[in-house]
C-alpha cells in the first residue's frame, strides 16, 4: 500500500469515528459549534499520526482511536480560544466560531471540548491511562504556555529567533509529537522507542510550523485556507520577521519596525512591501533552510527506533510529503 493509500485510509477510518462520536446535545448553543468546528476538515494530522504510529509499532489501530479523539478534540478546543485571542476571521476558510456565534459561546464551547478530550482517554486500561493523561497534561501546559509566549511577543521589540523555535515548540510541534507518542505508548512500544518517536514528531513539528509561516506569507490563497499574509496584518514575529531583521540592511531594517508598530487601513501595500523585504535580505532562504534542518532532525531520531525498515521508510516518506505540501 503506498503512504498516501494509507494516510487517506486512517483519515478514513478516523473520521468516520469521529462522526459516530460527536452528537449535538442539549444546551444547543453549547453542542453546536463543537460539532460545527470538528466538522470544518482540515487535515486530521494529529491523529492520523496517533492511527499510523499505532500501526507502524504493531498495535491495534481500533485500540488508538479514542486517543486520536483527545488529541483532535484538544486540538479544535486551541483553534477556539486562539481565534479568539487573534480576532480571527476565518479557520480552514470558514467563519471562526467566534465570529459564527459570540465569543462567550467560543470560550464557553472551548472549555467543554477541552473536558471532552479528556473524557476519551477514560477508556483505556489503567497503566495505558496513566502513561497517556501525564502526556497529554503535560503537553496541555505547553500549548499554553506557547501561547502565551506568542502574545507576549506580539509586544515585545527584541524577540529573538531561539525564543521564537521555543515558542513553536510548545505551540505546535509538542502536539504532534505526543499524537505519535501516544501511539507508540498505545502499541506497547518500549520507553526508548516512544521517547525516539516523540522527537520524530517534535522536530517534524518545528519544521511543519516553520513552513506554515513561510506559507502564510508566499502560500496560494486558493490552497491555504487561512488569509495569506494574516501573520503581517497581525504583525506576528515570524522567522521570516526576526530573520529579516537579523538580515536586512539598515533602512530596510527601520521600514519593517515601522511597519510592524501600525495596522494601516489599506493592508495590500503593507504585505507587499513586507514580503519584498523577506525576499530580498535572504529570510526566505534562511527559512527553507531552517525548515530542511529540522526534518533532518527528525529523520536522525529514525535511526534509533527499534522497527522494521519499512516501517521508517513509510515515517520518512510521511515527513517528506508533508514539507512539500501547499495547504
Amino acid at each position: 500500500m503506498t503512504n498516501s493509500n494509507a494516510i487517506e485510509q486512517y483519515r478514513d477510518t478516523f473520521v468516520s469515528y469521529l462522526e459516530s462520536k460527536t452528537t449535538t446535545n442539549e444546551p444547543k448553543n453549547l453542542y453546536e459549534p463543537i460539532t460545527y468546528i470538528l466538522s470544518l476538515g482540515g487535515k486530521r494530522l494529529r491523529p492520523v499520526l496517533t492511527l499510523m504510529t499505532t500501526d507502524l509499532f504493531g498495535g491495534n489501530v481500533s485500540d488508538a482511536l479514542d486517543a486520536a479523539m483527545a488529541i483532535e478534540v484538544f486540538h479544535n478546543f486551541s483553534l477556539v480560544h486562539d481565534d479568539i485571542m487573534d480576532d480571527a476571521p476565518l479557520r480552514r476558510g470558514k467563519t471562526t466560531v467566534h465570529e459564527k456565534w459570540d465569543v462567550n459561546t467560543g470560550i464557553l464551547s472551548g472549555d467543554a471540548m477541552l473536558i471532552n478530550s479528556y473524557q476519551f482517554l477514560e477508556s483505556y486500561p489503567t497503566d495505558i491511562f496513566k502513561k497517556l493523561t501525564s502526556l497529554f497534561s503535560k503537553t496541555a501546559i505547553e500549548v499554553c504556555e506557547g501561547q502565551q509566549y506568542d502574545v507576549d511577543f506580539e509586544t515585545r521589540d527584541d524577540v529573538m529567533i531561539p525564543e521564537y523555535l521555543k515558542m513553536i515548540e510548545y505551540k505546535t510541534a509538542v502536539l504532534v509529537a505526543t499524537a505519535m507518542k501516544m501511539g507508540a505508548i498505545i502499541a506497547s512500544a518500549s520507553e526508548d522507542d516512544t521517547n525516539a518517536i516523540y522527537e520524530f514528531g517534535k522536530n517534524l513539528g518545528i519544521a511543519f510550523q516553520l513552513q506554515d509561516d513561510y506559507l502564510d506569507a508566499f502560500g496560494d490563497p486558493e490552497t491555504f485556507g487561512k488569509q495569506v499574509g494574516g501573520d503581517i496584518i497581525e504583525n506576528k514575529k515570524t522567522f521570516l520577521y526576526l530573520k529579516s531583521l537579523e538580515l536586512a540592511e539598515q533602512d530596510k531594517r527601520e521600514g519593517l519596525l515601522h511597519l510592524y508598530s501600525i495596522k494601516p487601513e489599506d493592508s495590500e501595500t503593507k504585505i507587499a512591501t513586507i514580503k519584498s523585504v523577506f525576499k530580498e535580505s535572504g529570510a526566505v532562504e534562511a527559512a527553507k533552510a531552517e525548515i530542511n534542518a529540522y526534518t533532518q532532525k527528525a529523520f536522525d531520531s529514525l535511526a534509533t527506533i527499534n522497527l522494521p525498515a519499512e516501517n521508517k521508510v513509510v515515517l520518512k516518506q510521511f515527513g517528506e510529503n508533508l514539507m512539500k505540501r501547499t495547504v
